[in-house]
């Protein structure tokens, strides 16, 4: 291995650490209470080094919000390829969003972190640009699979719904633990809240159109 080789796994490696450290620091601090200085101490780096590897703390959470954008996108284009009936994919992709919030709740909180006003304010306009090209791209493979049950018009709209219902349920169930109250919706009841979407969503499969 040359030392250019080398040098650039050591970067890597080094980005890599940086990236898990801020995943758990968010988890247990949120966006406001989670430092650069905090990120570099649990890395066992000073301030000044982890400024090498990334310029300031926004750049460290689109790093990882690209790394949640394309997590989703390669899930998303496996959903579409799959051999499931329309229904069939739409509870795969309701169990994706559970098993996503449980194994990397991390990706969640950044997906909600870009409805802030300070989320793209101190990156570029190329980077801004790349996060609507990402998201865009996930969105129109969501509207892919969506059309295959309610046709083309109200595929977009949908998916949408289904994304939204999520993330709302998903914010609910996060306050009600900061508040100390009985955490829900459980598993069970995030089933029960599936059935109830595909009661409206299978209105719209009778008059789902076929391009």
């Amino acid at each position: 291995m040359g030392v250019q080789e080398r040098r650039q796994r050591e970067r890597e490696a080094r980005r890599s650490s940086v990236l898990d450290a801020t995943r758990s620091l968010l988890l247990e601090l949120g966006f406001n209470g989670t430092t650069t200085k905090q990120i570099a101490a649990r890395c066992e780096l000073s301030e000044a080094t982890l400024f090498f590897y990334f310029q300031n703390k926004d750049e460290i959470f689109l790093s990882l919000l690209f790394e949640g954008i394309d997590f989703t996108g390669r899930f998303l284009d496996e959903l579409i390829a799959a051999e499931l009936n329309p229904r069939q994919k739409l509870e795969r992709l309701w169990r994706f969003y559970s098993e996503i919030n449980d194994e990397h709740p991390e990706y969640v909180h950044l997906f909600g972190y870009l409805s802030r006003p300070q989320a793209t304010k101190l990156v570029t306009d190329e980077v801004r640009d790349e996060i609507a090209r990402r998201t865009g791209d996930n969105f129109r493979r969501l509207a892919a699979i969506f059309a295959e049950a309610v046709g083309r018009r109200r595929a977009r709209l949908v998916a949408d719904l289904m994304w939204g219902s999520f993330i709302g349920l998903m914010t609910l169930k996060d306050t009600r633990g900061n508040l100390g109250a009985p955490v829900h919706p459980d598993p069970t009841e995030l089933a029960a809240a599936f059935e109830i979407l595909m009661t409206g969503i299978g209105a719209t499969l009778d008059e789902g159109e076929a391009t």
